[in-house]
């Protein structure tokens, strides 16, 4: 039986050396905050690294303590006999540069003023974030080869990005639930979401101390971007039209359905977690990736990769539908590569990459030890 990583610490890497971002400005250094499961073995080959989504971070498997509520966010695939088996594979996850749970980001000190970046802080890329845990790994680990890096939504940008900027170093590359680039739509909703966030009074243009900042934007944010990571299907399934328990004589405008309630729980819990500013940074990283080359063919950027690559696709994922998945795949495959595209029949949308899923775990397991 499947067993559990149990209790778990997380680390920092300090870099203290000047990193160039994509677009040209330059951080004087920075952190990755990480966590790792398993044993890495003499080889340093057994390496696999996962990477998160928006609102993810680097607690992905285990528990911090024994009064923690719930684990690590991929917990139901990371472990002792589970997919990603943490008695055969060393695992990695890194919170990305740009984040707020103990990586550098907007909210971080600024060592050149003593004071935290807020919008000083240098526009960051997918790019980046691969480019630094690339540093991390390599510099606190020792570790040069990656037996495989796995991700869903922006985490598949990841994966994809490792495949191209490092094609000699990694092995195999599983992208899930994810795309070579956003969508109109799909900016168009990040943008909403970032509009939110500034247009609440306590965002200050960016300014805000710690403790305070726009809650109510980042929450209606959260709630926003929530909805595309569902399915109508999943929600009628889930909801309804259920109404919420309680006084009659509540506002006009309190929840009244249940699926109103359970948004707003997430808006809220989101604050109590994310930083706002780091949201506007990693959601623009987000609209900003594409693997289109020049020319704007896949191919070309694509023909950089090595790896084995198997991408997953889900039924019911609207925000980076099926298409978007195959697509990377068809583009592999024309340029020779060796990749194959699995899609999975579910009702819960863009998130099914996230909950129990035999099926997800079988094809991934498969894959890691083949």
């Amino acid at each position: 039986m499947p067993g559990e990583v149990g209790l778990v610490a997380w680390h920092d890497y300090v870099c203290k050396e000047p990193f160039v971002c994509e677009g040209g400005a330059e951080l004087p250094g920075f952190t990755l905050r990480y966590e790792t499961y398993g044993h890495l073995n003499k080889a340093k080959d057994n390496t696999v690294l996962i990477c998160h989504a928006l609102s993810g971070d680097h607690h992905c498997a285990g528990i911090h303590s024994l009064s923690d509520r719930k684990p690590g966010w991929w917990n139901n695939i990371i472990g002792p006999g589970k997919a990603i088996d943490t008695e055969r594979f060393f695992v990695v996850c890194s919170n990305v540069l740009g984040g707020c749970q103990g990586s550098t980001g907007p909210s971080s000190v600024d060592p050149r003023t003593g004071q935290p970046y807020h919008l000083d802080f240098p526009l960051v890329s997918i790019s980046d974030m691969v480019r630094a845990q690339e540093r991390m790994l390599r510099e606190a680990l020792g570790i040069e080869r990656l037996h495989a890096v796995v991700g869903g939504s922006m985490g598949g940008m990841q994966a994809l990005q490792w495949g191209i900027a490092y094609p000699d170093r990694v092995d195999r590359l599983i992208p899930m639930a994810t795309t070579a680039r956003q969508s109109a739509q799909a900016i168009a909703f990040n943008e909403v979401g970032r509009l939110a966030i500034m247009q609440d009074p306590e965002w200050k243009g960016g300014a805000y101390g710690p403790g305070g900042g726009p809650d109510v934007g980042l929450a209606v944010a959260r709630m926003m971007a929530h909805i595309t990571y569902l399915s109508d299907r999943g929600m009628e399934d889930k909801f309804g039209r259920e109404r919420v328990l309680g006084d009659s004589a509540r506002s006009h405008f309190d929840a009244e359905f249940q699926v109103e309630s359970y948004l707003r729980y997430q808006g809220r819990s989101f604050v109590n977690r994310f930083d706002a500013n780091s949201y506007l940074y990693i959601s623009k990283a987000l609209d900003r990736f594409d693997l289109h080359g020049p020319a704007g063919t896949l191919e070309e950027t694509l023909l950089a990769v090595r790896a084995r690559v198997l991408v997953v696709g889900f039924s019911s994922d609207w925000l980076f539908p099926p298409s978007q998945n195959r697509a990377i795949v068809h583009a592999l495959l024309r340029c020779g590569k060796n990749a194959s595209y699995a899609e999975l029949e579910t009702s819960l949308g863009h998130d099914s990459f996230l909950v129990h899923a035999p099926e997800l775990y079988t094809l991934v397991s498969r894959f890691l030890t083949n």
